[in-house]
């Protein structure tokens, strides 16, 4: 990883899934393999815990209220179960978080638990490093991303140009380009796609303990294996896999010099 410790900053999505391609156009399938949170009915409500600060609140509520609109999900902002320093994960909700991390690279992170070889979310955390500084637009662009990728759902796009999503790869650049800073309609199909079933039981509030609860996965050394890499190498996924279903999959968004996230017209800049 060396030949990445030039760049000042790196934003990281750190995503516990199984493998699947990026697919690179809006009308592509985003979503990641059959990665979801089970649940015996629809409309069903996820809980996200607020461990943010007054400069990030105003973020989470906005993106929670937008992934609201789907049919078959809801969302709801409630008192934090943890510490904002560790975002410890709490099973069968998501906790949000800020903090300054430190120098860690990473912009944002996100984390989902799979526990069973059927693809089911069990919990998930979303970390933001205020180490690291970004305007408006930049922050709702990662906390709707971060969000959305604990659902289950992958990226529209890998080109870097705006898809009108925040689960694009666009860069928000200053708070009068807010393109990319909230779900478009083919989230919400995708959605009611992942969740065009149901379950006969259910991972939200409850979820036996799995083999990595315990494992911290906060860097490129605990990775695993690089099994995905875009053409301007961008955008890497790792893979730690513990057998029986188990696995990591470490999602990475390396970004450019001069502390900006690289976007449509910087594309080629590696």
């Amino acid at each position: 990883m060396k030949k990445f410790l030039s760049f000042n900053l790196i934003t990281v999505f750190l995503f516990l899934l199984s493998f699947a391609l990026i697919q690179s156009t809006a009308s592509a399938n985003h979503k990641w393999n059959r990665y979801h949170w089970a649940r015996k009915s629809n409309p069903f409500t996820i809980k996200l815990g607020d461990n943010v600060s007054g400069t990030w609140d105003s973020h989470l509520n906005t993106s929670s209220a937008d992934w609201t609109v789907s049919t078959v999900l809801n969302t709801n902002v409630v008192a934090g179960g943890t510490s904002a320093s560790t975002c410890a994960a709490t099973t069968g909700r998501v906790e949000i978080c800020n903090s300054t991390y430190g120098s860690t690279g990473w912009l944002g992170v996100a984390q989902v638990w799979l526990y069973d070889n059927r693809g089911h979310i069990s919990k998930g955390t979303v970390k933001v490093n205020d180490s690291y500084s970004m305007n408006s637009a930049e922050k709702l662009h990662v906390m709707c991303q971060e969000v959305g990728h604990t659902f289950g759902l992958g990226h529209q796009s890998t080109s870097g140009a705006s898809l009108n999503t925040c689960m694009d790869y666009y860069a928000n650049t200053s708070d009068s380009d807010m393109t990319s800073t909230k779900p478009n309609q083919h989230d919400y199909d995708q959605l009611v796609s992942i969740y065009s079933h149901t379950d006969s039981f259910t991972t939200i509030a409850s979820a036996p303990p799995a083999a990595w609860d315990s494992i911290r996965l906060d860097g490129p050394g605990q990775w695993g294996k690089l099994v995905e890499r875009s053409t301007n190498g961008q955008y890497e996924t790792y893979m730690l896999d513990f057998g029986n279903g188990y696995k990591v999959l470490t999602f990475v968004i390396w970004a450019g010099p001069n502390n900006k996230v690289v976007g449509q017209n910087d594309r080629n800049w590696r």
